[in-house]
Protein backbone atom coordinates (compact mmCIF):
# COMPACT_ATOMS: atom_id res chain seq x y z
CA UNK A 1 0.00 0.00 0.00
CA UNK A 2 2.81 2.40 0.83
CA UNK A 3 4.56 1.88 -2.49
CA UNK A 4 1.23 2.14 -4.34
CA UNK A 5 0.48 5.47 -2.65
CA UNK A 6 3.95 6.71 -3.48
CA UNK A 7 3.48 5.86 -7.14
CA UNK A 8 0.27 7.90 -7.22
CA UNK A 9 2.12 11.06 -6.25
CA UNK A 10 4.89 12.99 -7.95
CA UNK A 11 8.21 13.28 -6.24
CA UNK A 12 9.78 16.65 -5.56
CA UNK A 13 13.57 16.36 -5.67
CA UNK A 14 14.71 19.88 -6.50
CA UNK A 15 11.46 20.81 -8.28
CA UNK A 16 11.39 17.65 -10.37
CA UNK A 17 8.94 18.04 -13.18
CA UNK A 18 5.97 15.69 -12.77
CA UNK A 19 5.51 15.71 -16.52
CA UNK A 20 8.32 13.19 -16.80
CA UNK A 21 6.77 10.80 -14.25
CA UNK A 22 3.06 11.03 -15.19
CA UNK A 23 1.58 9.87 -18.47
CA UNK A 24 -0.83 12.50 -19.86
CA UNK A 25 -3.44 10.19 -21.42
CA UNK A 26 -6.27 12.62 -20.69
CA UNK A 27 -4.32 15.36 -22.42
CA UNK A 28 -3.97 13.30 -25.59
CA UNK A 29 -7.70 12.53 -25.69
CA UNK A 30 -8.64 16.14 -26.46
CA UNK A 31 -6.90 16.31 -29.84
CA UNK A 32 -10.25 16.13 -31.68
CA UNK A 33 -11.52 19.10 -29.64
CA UNK A 34 -8.36 21.09 -30.39
CA UNK A 35 -8.50 20.34 -34.12
CA UNK A 36 -12.17 21.36 -34.38
CA UNK A 37 -11.78 24.61 -32.42
CA UNK A 38 -8.53 25.68 -34.08
CA UNK A 39 -9.84 24.68 -37.51
CA UNK A 40 -13.06 26.65 -37.00
CA UNK A 41 -11.14 29.72 -35.83
CA UNK A 42 -8.82 29.53 -38.84
CA UNK A 43 -11.60 29.05 -41.42
CA UNK A 44 -13.71 31.93 -40.07
CA UNK A 45 -11.21 34.41 -38.67
CA UNK A 46 -8.43 34.23 -41.27
CA UNK A 47 -10.61 35.55 -44.13
CA UNK A 48 -12.56 37.64 -41.60
CA UNK A 49 -9.47 39.54 -40.46
CA UNK A 50 -8.17 39.97 -44.02
CA UNK A 51 -11.55 41.47 -44.94
CA UNK A 52 -11.47 43.68 -41.84
CA UNK A 53 -7.98 45.02 -42.58
CA UNK A 54 -9.00 45.64 -46.21
CA UNK A 55 -12.08 47.57 -45.09
CA UNK A 56 -10.06 49.71 -42.68
CA UNK A 57 -7.41 50.47 -45.30
CA UNK A 58 -9.59 51.09 -48.36
CA UNK A 59 -13.08 52.02 -47.17
CA UNK A 60 -12.80 53.89 -43.86
CA UNK A 61 -10.58 56.90 -44.49
CA UNK A 62 -9.98 59.22 -42.72
CA UNK A 63 -9.37 57.03 -39.68
CA UNK A 64 -10.75 57.82 -36.25
CA UNK A 65 -8.91 56.96 -33.03
CA UNK A 66 -11.16 53.94 -32.42
CA UNK A 67 -10.49 52.73 -36.00
CA UNK A 68 -6.73 52.86 -35.40
CA UNK A 69 -7.06 50.71 -32.26
CA UNK A 70 -9.27 48.15 -33.99
CA UNK A 71 -6.96 47.97 -37.02
CA UNK A 72 -4.05 47.08 -34.76
CA UNK A 73 -6.12 44.40 -33.02
CA UNK A 74 -6.99 42.88 -36.42
CA UNK A 75 -3.31 42.79 -37.44
CA UNK A 76 -2.25 40.99 -34.23
CA UNK A 77 -5.14 38.53 -34.66
CA UNK A 78 -4.07 37.74 -38.20
CA UNK A 79 -0.50 37.07 -37.05
CA UNK A 80 -1.75 34.50 -34.54
CA UNK A 81 -4.36 32.87 -36.80
CA UNK A 82 -1.69 32.20 -39.43
CA UNK A 83 0.06 29.85 -36.93
CA UNK A 84 -3.03 27.73 -36.17
CA UNK A 85 -2.31 25.05 -38.82
CA UNK A 86 0.86 24.22 -36.85
CA UNK A 87 -1.16 23.74 -33.63
CA UNK A 88 -3.61 21.54 -35.55
CA UNK A 89 -0.82 19.37 -36.98
CA UNK A 90 0.73 19.06 -33.50
CA UNK A 91 -2.56 17.75 -32.06
CA UNK A 92 -3.23 15.36 -34.96
CA UNK A 93 0.32 14.04 -34.72
CA UNK A 94 -0.15 12.98 -31.09
CA UNK A 95 1.68 16.00 -29.64
CA UNK A 96 4.81 15.13 -31.58
CA UNK A 97 6.44 18.34 -32.85
CA UNK A 98 8.25 18.02 -36.20
CA UNK A 99 8.87 21.67 -37.15
CA UNK A 100 11.96 22.35 -35.05
CA UNK A 101 12.75 24.39 -31.96
CA UNK A 102 12.66 27.80 -33.65
CA UNK A 103 9.13 27.29 -34.99
CA UNK A 104 7.99 26.02 -31.57
CA UNK A 105 9.18 29.28 -30.02
CA UNK A 106 7.60 31.31 -32.80
CA UNK A 107 4.06 29.89 -32.59
CA UNK A 108 3.94 30.28 -28.81
CA UNK A 109 5.33 33.78 -29.17
CA UNK A 110 2.54 34.57 -31.67
CA UNK A 111 -0.13 33.10 -29.39
CA UNK A 112 0.88 35.07 -26.30
CA UNK A 113 1.77 38.20 -28.26
CA UNK A 114 -1.68 38.19 -29.82
CA UNK A 115 -3.37 37.63 -26.48
CA UNK A 116 -1.52 40.21 -24.42
CA UNK A 117 -1.19 42.88 -27.10
CA UNK A 118 -4.90 42.36 -27.79
CA UNK A 119 -5.68 42.72 -24.07
CA UNK A 120 -3.68 45.95 -23.88
CA UNK A 121 -5.20 47.32 -27.09
CA UNK A 122 -8.74 46.56 -25.87
CA UNK A 123 -8.11 48.05 -22.43
CA UNK A 124 -6.63 51.19 -24.05
CA UNK A 125 -9.65 51.37 -26.35
CA UNK A 126 -11.94 51.05 -23.32
CA UNK A 127 -10.06 53.82 -21.51
CA UNK A 128 -10.39 55.99 -24.62
CA UNK A 129 -14.15 55.35 -24.71
CA UNK A 130 -14.37 56.14 -20.99
CA UNK A 131 -12.79 59.59 -21.44
CA UNK A 132 -14.90 60.36 -24.53
CA UNK A 133 -18.19 59.46 -22.81
CA UNK A 134 -17.61 60.45 -19.18
CA UNK A 135 -15.38 63.53 -19.71
CA UNK A 136 -16.13 64.65 -23.30
CA UNK A 137 -15.17 68.31 -22.80
CA UNK A 138 -12.16 67.96 -20.49
CA UNK A 139 -10.54 65.21 -22.56
CA UNK A 140 -10.96 66.39 -26.15
CA UNK A 141 -7.27 65.74 -26.77
CA UNK A 142 -7.71 61.95 -26.53
CA UNK A 143 -9.78 62.05 -29.71
CA UNK A 144 -6.74 63.27 -31.61
CA UNK A 145 -5.50 60.56 -33.99
CA UNK A 146 -1.89 61.29 -33.07
CA UNK A 147 -2.53 60.09 -29.52
CA UNK A 148 -4.01 56.85 -30.88
CA UNK A 149 -1.01 56.27 -33.17
CA UNK A 150 1.50 56.97 -30.39
CA UNK A 151 -0.43 54.71 -27.99
CA UNK A 152 -0.47 51.85 -30.51
CA UNK A 153 3.27 52.14 -31.16
CA UNK A 154 3.94 52.06 -27.40
CA UNK A 155 1.67 49.01 -27.02
CA UNK A 156 3.55 47.16 -29.78
CA UNK A 157 6.88 47.89 -28.08
CA UNK A 158 5.62 46.90 -24.61
CA UNK A 159 4.09 43.68 -25.95
CA UNK A 160 7.26 42.68 -27.81
CA UNK A 161 9.39 43.28 -24.70
CA UNK A 162 6.91 41.54 -22.38
CA UNK A 163 6.63 38.36 -24.51
CA UNK A 164 10.30 38.10 -25.52
CA UNK A 165 11.27 35.92 -22.47
CA UNK A 166 9.18 33.13 -24.03
CA UNK A 167 11.90 32.72 -26.66
CA UNK A 168 14.19 31.54 -23.85
CA UNK A 169 11.69 29.67 -21.66
CA UNK A 170 10.00 27.66 -24.44
CA UNK A 171 12.17 24.96 -26.00
CA UNK A 172 11.42 21.55 -27.50
CA UNK A 173 12.36 18.43 -25.56
CA UNK A 174 12.24 14.69 -26.25
CA UNK A 175 10.10 12.53 -23.97
CA UNK A 176 8.16 9.26 -24.32
CA UNK A 177 9.39 8.82 -27.93
CA UNK A 178 7.95 12.22 -28.87
CA UNK A 179 9.27 15.73 -29.36
CA UNK A 180 7.25 18.03 -27.13
CA UNK A 181 6.66 21.71 -27.90
CA UNK A 182 5.85 22.91 -24.37
CA UNK A 183 3.75 25.86 -23.32
CA UNK A 184 4.76 28.34 -20.63
CA UNK A 185 2.95 26.18 -18.05
CA UNK A 186 5.11 23.17 -18.91
CA UNK A 187 8.44 24.90 -19.60
CA UNK A 188 11.50 23.27 -18.00
CA UNK A 189 12.79 26.31 -16.06
CA UNK A 190 10.06 26.16 -13.42
CA UNK A 191 11.23 28.95 -11.08
CA UNK A 192 11.63 31.47 -13.89
CA UNK A 193 8.33 30.36 -15.47
CA UNK A 194 6.46 30.92 -12.20
CA UNK A 195 7.87 34.43 -11.75
CA UNK A 196 7.27 35.33 -15.39
CA UNK A 197 3.73 33.94 -15.25
CA UNK A 198 2.97 35.99 -12.11
CA UNK A 199 4.19 39.19 -13.77
CA UNK A 200 2.26 38.51 -16.98
CA UNK A 201 -0.94 37.57 -15.18
CA UNK A 202 -0.86 40.54 -12.80
CA UNK A 203 0.22 43.38 -15.06
CA UNK A 204 -0.87 42.19 -18.52
CA UNK A 205 -4.21 40.57 -17.60
CA UNK A 206 -5.75 41.30 -14.20
CA UNK A 207 -5.03 45.03 -14.19
CA UNK A 208 -6.36 45.51 -17.77
CA UNK A 209 -9.40 43.35 -16.95
CA UNK A 210 -10.20 45.52 -13.92
CA UNK A 211 -9.68 48.63 -16.06
CA UNK A 212 -12.10 47.39 -18.76
CA UNK A 213 -14.71 46.42 -16.15
CA UNK A 214 -14.38 49.79 -14.37
CA UNK A 215 -14.55 51.77 -17.63
CA UNK A 216 -17.70 50.11 -18.95
CA UNK A 217 -19.52 50.20 -15.61
CA UNK A 218 -18.99 53.96 -15.54
CA UNK A 219 -19.78 54.36 -19.25
CA UNK A 220 -23.10 52.55 -18.92
CA UNK A 221 -23.92 54.43 -15.69
CA UNK A 222 -23.12 57.79 -17.31
CA UNK A 223 -25.21 57.05 -20.39
CA UNK A 224 -28.14 55.71 -18.37
CA UNK A 225 -28.28 58.88 -16.25
CA UNK A 226 -27.68 61.28 -19.15
CA UNK A 227 -30.98 62.97 -20.08
CA UNK A 228 -30.03 63.70 -23.69
CA UNK A 229 -28.29 60.47 -24.60
CA UNK A 230 -29.82 58.73 -27.62
CA UNK A 231 -31.19 55.21 -27.13
CA UNK A 232 -29.06 53.89 -30.03
CA UNK A 233 -25.89 55.21 -28.37
CA UNK A 234 -26.82 53.51 -25.10
CA UNK A 235 -27.50 50.25 -26.92
CA UNK A 236 -24.15 50.44 -28.69
CA UNK A 237 -22.36 51.00 -25.35
CA UNK A 238 -24.13 48.00 -23.80
CA UNK A 239 -23.19 45.78 -26.75
CA UNK A 240 -19.57 46.88 -26.52
CA UNK A 241 -19.51 46.17 -22.79
CA UNK A 242 -21.03 42.70 -23.24
CA UNK A 243 -18.62 41.67 -26.02
CA UNK A 244 -15.54 42.97 -24.20
CA UNK A 245 -16.48 41.46 -20.84
CA UNK A 246 -17.22 38.08 -22.48
CA UNK A 247 -13.80 38.20 -24.17
CA UNK A 248 -12.05 38.91 -20.86
CA UNK A 249 -14.02 36.72 -18.47
CA UNK A 250 -14.89 33.76 -20.74
CA UNK A 251 -11.96 33.64 -23.16
CA UNK A 252 -8.99 34.88 -21.10
CA UNK A 253 -9.78 34.22 -17.44
CA UNK A 254 -9.92 30.36 -17.53
CA UNK A 255 -6.51 30.18 -19.24
CA UNK A 256 -4.87 32.32 -16.55
CA UNK A 257 -6.49 30.36 -13.72
CA UNK A 258 -5.49 26.92 -15.00
CA UNK A 259 -2.03 28.04 -16.09
CA UNK A 260 -1.35 29.26 -12.56
CA UNK A 261 -2.71 26.00 -11.11
CA UNK A 262 -0.60 23.96 -13.52
CA UNK A 263 2.59 25.78 -12.51
CA UNK A 264 1.69 25.59 -8.83
CA UNK A 265 1.04 21.83 -8.90
CA UNK A 266 4.46 21.21 -10.42
CA UNK A 267 6.07 22.11 -7.08
CA UNK A 268 3.59 20.18 -4.91
CA UNK A 269 3.39 16.42 -4.17
CA UNK A 270 0.04 15.77 -5.89
CA UNK A 271 -1.41 12.71 -7.57
CA UNK A 272 -0.88 12.10 -11.25
CA UNK A 273 -4.66 12.01 -11.63
CA UNK A 274 -5.04 15.56 -10.31
CA UNK A 275 -2.05 16.76 -12.31
CA UNK A 276 -3.56 15.34 -15.52
CA UNK A 277 -6.97 16.86 -14.78
CA UNK A 278 -5.49 20.34 -14.38
CA UNK A 279 -3.38 19.84 -17.51
CA UNK A 280 -6.54 18.76 -19.35
CA UNK A 281 -8.41 21.88 -18.18
CA UNK A 282 -5.49 24.09 -19.21
CA UNK A 283 -5.45 22.42 -22.63
CA UNK A 284 -9.19 23.07 -23.02
CA UNK A 285 -8.81 26.68 -21.83
CA UNK A 286 -6.10 27.56 -24.35
CA UNK A 287 -8.39 27.38 -27.43
CA UNK A 288 -10.97 29.38 -25.44
CA UNK A 289 -8.43 32.19 -25.30
CA UNK A 290 -8.03 31.90 -29.07
CA UNK A 291 -11.79 32.41 -29.42
CA UNK A 292 -11.20 36.07 -28.59
CA UNK A 293 -10.60 36.45 -32.34
CA UNK A 294 -14.34 35.76 -32.84
CA UNK A 295 -15.14 38.37 -30.20
CA UNK A 296 -12.90 40.86 -31.96
CA UNK A 297 -14.74 40.31 -35.24
CA UNK A 298 -17.94 41.23 -33.41
CA UNK A 299 -16.22 44.29 -31.95
CA UNK A 300 -15.40 45.63 -35.41
CA UNK A 301 -19.11 45.60 -36.19
CA UNK A 302 -20.33 46.83 -32.79
CA UNK A 303 -17.90 49.76 -32.57
CA UNK A 304 -19.67 51.28 -35.55
CA UNK A 305 -17.74 53.92 -37.50
CA UNK A 306 -19.76 52.81 -40.57
CA UNK A 307 -17.95 49.46 -40.58
CA UNK A 308 -21.02 47.51 -41.71
CA UNK A 309 -21.67 49.85 -44.63
CA UNK A 310 -17.98 49.78 -45.57
CA UNK A 311 -17.73 45.98 -45.71
CA UNK A 312 -20.98 45.73 -47.68
CA UNK A 313 -19.61 48.30 -50.10
CA UNK A 314 -16.39 46.30 -50.50
CA UNK A 315 -18.29 43.05 -51.12
CA UNK A 316 -20.56 44.80 -53.64
CA UNK A 317 -17.54 46.23 -55.47
CA UNK A 318 -15.87 42.79 -55.72
CA UNK A 319 -19.13 41.17 -56.90
CA UNK A 320 -19.62 43.75 -59.65
CA UNK A 321 -15.97 43.39 -60.70
CA UNK A 322 -16.28 39.60 -60.99
CA UNK A 323 -19.48 39.90 -63.03
CA UNK A 324 -17.77 42.19 -65.52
Amino acid sequence: MASERTNNFTALPGHADPLTSCKDEDFLQVKFYLCVIYGLIFLVCFPGNIATISVYFFKMRPWKSSTIFMLNVAITDLLYIATLPFFIHYSVNGNNWVFGDLMCKFIHFCFYFNMYSGIIFLSSFSLFRFFVVVYPIKCLCVQNRRWAVVTCIVIWIISLVAISPLCILVATRDTQNRTICPDLATAEDLDTSQLYNWLLTTFAFFLPMLMVTFCYVFIIYTLSTGPQTQASYKQKARRLAIVLLVVFYVCFLPLHIFRELQLDLRVRPVSCHLKNKILLMFTIAKPLAALNTFGNLLLYVVTGDNFQQAILSLLKFRTNKSLK
